[in-house]
Parts: structure tokens; sequence; C-alpha cells
């Protein structure tokens, strides 16, 4: 078969549909028991159904092992639960894809606060909040995948979407900071940016675009990033059976005298300053500064 999961324990969140589903029946075929989580909720997270219920009977229907879950990820003692339920089961947790979301679109000028706040919780602190549930055993087995769902919006905007657009990005930067965190761990920690023909984009893609981005073209990126040689630190886009690797980047940067140092300077250096040509991608947060002290002594002559 290729790349298994065999001994493997995994959790999707957000798997009762969509990506979430096809990533648990993937991960299901290839060996891995997986833990289904999904409250089941419409699409702005109100409601609920069984639907995690459903995509383990399926996998149970075709010989694999998966247990249901309707844990809310925005609630950590129920990310604690679900974890606690798992590792119970199955002695270990070594694959977690945080795939949960709900959207609640309006321009920034009319979107409520409290719709706001939901996105950025459901999102961010969902995926915070299982990844923290898990992490402890992921550190003691020394092993752990770990798979977080941003988005083009986050990546680059998108009209209507501040909520989402803030959330989304936010898992980026959560997933640079415990990639490091984790390296010492064999815990690496990627992120992907999806497009795909589901219940989050129905009537915003159209019909043609809607049938070739399927969740199933999504499946190899998501399951390659949680895989035993994985990479980490990564940024994958992937729809239609397009993939792309994503950077954060800053360019070699200007070092402006003194005197220019000025609101009045930079204006004029704008175009110098915004030159993309040099730009690299940064690998943590210290480079920023590590690579102003070099500008600086390199033009000191040090």
């Amino acid at each position: 078969m290729g790349i298994s999961f065999v001994d493997k324990v995994a959790i999707v969140t957000g798997a009762g549909n969509g990506l979430g589903r096809a990533y648990a029946l993937e991960l299901a075929r290839r060996g891995a028991k997986v833990v289904v989580n999904d409250i089941g909720g419409a699409r702005d997270g109100t409601g609920h159904s069984d639907a995690a219920l459903q995509v383990v009977e399926e996998i149970r229907a075709a010989g694999g092992e998966a247990m249901s879950n309707g844990g809310d990820v925005s609630q950590y003692q129920q990310m604690e639960e679900l974890a606690a339920k798992a590792k119970e089961a199955w002695g270990g947790i070594h694959i977690l894809i945080n795939n949960a979301g709900i959207l609640r679109d309006k321009t920034f000028a009319k979107m409520d606060p409290a719709d706001f706040e939901l996105v950025v919780r459901v999102h961010l602190l969902g995926s915070a909040y299982a990844t923290k549930a898990v992490w402890e055993t992921m550190r003691e087995q020394n092993y752990g995948r770990v798979l977080m769902t941003s988005s083009s919006t986050g990546l680059g905007g998108n009209f209507g979407q501040s909520n989402y657009g803030a959330a989304k990005m936010g898992l980026v930067g959560l997933a640079k900071t415990l990639y490091l965190e984790g390296a010492k761990y064999n815990i690496r920690v990627n992120s992907i940016a999806p497009t795909a023909g589901t219940r989050m984009t129905a009537d915003i893609f159209p019909e043609e675009a809607f049938k070739t981005f399927t969740p199933e073209s999504v499946v190899p990126a998501a399951l390659f990033l949680v895989s035993d040689d994985a990479p980490t630190n990564a940024i994958v886009g992937a729809g239609g059976g397009v993939y792309q690797g994503g950077w954060l980047s800053m360019n070699e940067g200007v070092l402006l005298p003194e005197a220019e140092q000025t609101v009045e300077g930079l204006a004029a250096a704008w175009p110098r300053i915004d030159d993309r040509s040099t730009a690299r991608p940064v690998q943590n947060g210290m480079e920023q500064s590590a690579h102003a002290l070099e500008v600086i002594q390199r033009a000191a002559g040090k």
C-alpha cells in the first residue's frame, strides 16, 4: 500500500462531513484507529446530528476500527475527555488533524463582535485546545503529527471573512511555534490550506468548481503531512489535484542612514523596502532581529 498508518491512533475533528470525513476514511483504510469527532452542527455551528457516528459505521463496515466523539473543540475540558478516551481505548495518540470549523461571513462593518469571537474560538482556540489535550501524550511517546487547517483566506484575505481570516492566519503562527517546541520530541506540525467543495463552500463555488475541488483530492496532502516521513513547519495548499508549497517570507531589507530614519526617509525608500526579489522564507521568529543585526554589522564593516 505504500504509506501506512497501521498501529497509529488518529483524531480528526470536524470529521462528520466533507474534508474531515474524507481524511478519516482514508486513515482507517490505511490501518489507523480513528476517533471521528464532530458535534454535527450546521455550517454556522448551530444544531447537532449523528454525523460522526455515520462515518464510524462506514469505517467499521469496511473492516476498520473507529469511535465517534461529539465533543466541542471550543471547550477544552471536552477535548481533554476526547483524548483520555482515545488513549484509554488504544494506548496512545499519534495523529491529530484539526479540521473542525464554522463560517459566519459578513463584512467587518456589519459583523457582530460575537460572530467574530465565535469563529476565532472554534478555529483557532479549538485547534489549540485539541492540540493541548494530546500534546503531553505525544511528548511522552516521542512521536506526534499535528495538522492545522489554515486557508487561502488566512494567507491572502477574502472579502467578508475577517473573523475566518484572522483565525486561519493565527493557526499558521500557532503551527510555527509548536513545530519548534515539538522538534526534540519527534512531533511534527504542519499547516494545510485546502480548497474543497463542501458544505462550507456550497454557495461560494460555481457548480463546476464545486465538482472539481473534491475533498478526496485534498486527502493526499493532508495524510502525507501526518505520515511518518512528514516534513515539519510546512504550509501546503491543496485543491483539485494541485498542490502548492507556501511560505511566509521577508526580503533582504534596506538599512537607512541615521539621518534618513524618518517617516519621509522611509517613504522615499519604500520601493526598495517593498522589493520582493530577495525574499526568503522565515523559519523562526528570531530571524528578523538576527538578520537586521547582521545587515547593520556588515554595513559597519564588522
